[in-house]
């Protein structure tokens, strides 16, 4: 999937008015998935994400992912975006369920096996929730 095709379909999922909105959110969005995730697992999810997506995550990568939960992941979305949790939750979904399609099966799963439950409805795999 290449980057236009991608924010093409955050933007209509997340019922944004414009392609810069779309891509804002996807980068606010990818920006805190970077620091939940272990590095190597931000390199591999990067490696199939269209460029310049897969590039803003590795450079938000941290060292060592954080461990936090689902709520304080909406929580840190809507610090970056700007909007209530409630919003923040809409968004992250709009751009994880794009990267769900725009991903192998097999990583998806390596993604979401290191997120607590929670997470997988962000992905729209919600029948992997626990």
């Amino acid at each position: 999937m290449k980057c236009d095709e991608f924010l093409a379909r955050v933007r209509e999922r997340g019922e944004f008015y414009s392609q810069d909105e779309a891509q804002k959110i996807t980068e606010d969005v990818l920006g805190v998935l970077a620091t939940r995730i272990s590095p190597g697992e931000v390199d591999d999810l990067a490696s199939q994400l269209p460029m310049p997506l897969g590039q803003l995550l590795t450079d938000a990568k941290r060292e060592r992912a954080e461990s936090f939960g689902v709520e304080e992941f909406y929580h840190q979305v809507a610090e970056r975006t700007g909007a209530r949790p409630r919003t923040a939750q809409w968004d992250a979904s709009a751009v994880l369920t794009t990267v769900a399609d725009a991903i192998s099966g097999g990583e998806l799963n390596h993604v979401i096996s290191e997120l607590p439950s929670g997470y997988a409805a962000l992905f729209g795999k919600a029948d992997l929730a626990d």
